[in-house]
């Protein structure tokens, strides 16, 4: 599953699916490739579930500053070896790959590789992979895909990211 495009919504939309199959006494991981360690309300709440939800934050934070890319890179790599073994273990029954379309977007890691793990998964293991600009090879994959298109967003009035709406 996929949930893509210029929108806002796209992690909010696999939160409630995180939610939802809580409910159903599901195991759940959810692995942030790119979000920093700042305190969002996901993971504050995340604490009430963790008897079946694991939260890693495995990304160095959002950067455009081309001196600290090879450690975001290092650190994407790295992300994705883990996610592999969890994505691969049956461990789980839904997995949230959050913001990881832009690593296979920009070639940081293999597409064919990530392809091949994620159409080999385990029988009964669900992943849902988030961000902006899914490359055509995970749209072809993917059972499902949701976009979402932006229509108006108070940032572009000048109202900052605010607790409890963007983090």
């Amino acid at each position: 599953m996929i949930n893509t495009g210029d929108g806002k919504g796209k992690t909010t939309a696999a939160l409630g699916l995180i939610y939802r199959a809580l409910g159903h006494d599901f195991p759940v991981c959810l692995l942030q490739f790119i979000k920093g360690t700042r305190l969002s309300g996901e993971l504050v709440s995340s604490d009430r579930f963790k008897d079946l939800l694991d939260v890693f934050v495995l990304g160095e934070g959002f950067t455009w500053n081309s001196k600290g890319m090879q450690r975001h890179i290092a650190a994407a790599v790295r992300a994705w070896s883990f996610a592999k073994g969890l994505i691969l273990s049956s461990r789980y029954r839904l997995i949230v790959l959050d913001e990881f379309t832009y690593l296979v977007k920009h070639n940081v890691l293999n597409e064919c590789e990530v392809q091949d793990v994620l159409v080999n998964r385990p029988d009964g293991t669900h992943v849902l992979i988030t961000g902006r600009n899914a490359p055509e090879c995970l749209l072809q994959i993917a059972d499902m895909v949701t976009d979402m298109r932006a229509v108006r967003h108070h940032f572009y009035s000048g109202v900052q990211a605010q607790r409890g709406i963007e983090f």
